[in-house]
């Protein structure tokens, strides 16, 4: 159960830190609407924004998955 526990924690971090991901790709994006000379930064921070979206979803994923195999 501790694995499962440890597990758990690491998706919830994933978490908060996809929600910082979503933020500052949405400052990303503002900048590159509003037509800022170079946006090379901000295609960046989309591009590892994504990343880390992925990587939390996979991690919830397995996540639940293991959960589901615990229950009885």
């Amino acid at each position: 159960m501790t694995g499962l526990k440890r597990l758990i924690r690491w998706t919830l971090a994933l978490g908060a830190l996809a929600a910082l991901a979503g933020l500052l790709c949405h400052l990303a994006l503002t900048d590159i609407a509003h037509g800022e000379a170079d946006t090379a930064l901000e295609w960046n921070i989309l591009r590892l924004g994504a990343a880390v979206f992925a990587a939390f979803w996979g991690a919830a994923l397995f996540t639940l998955r293991r959960v589901l195999r615990e229950l009885p």
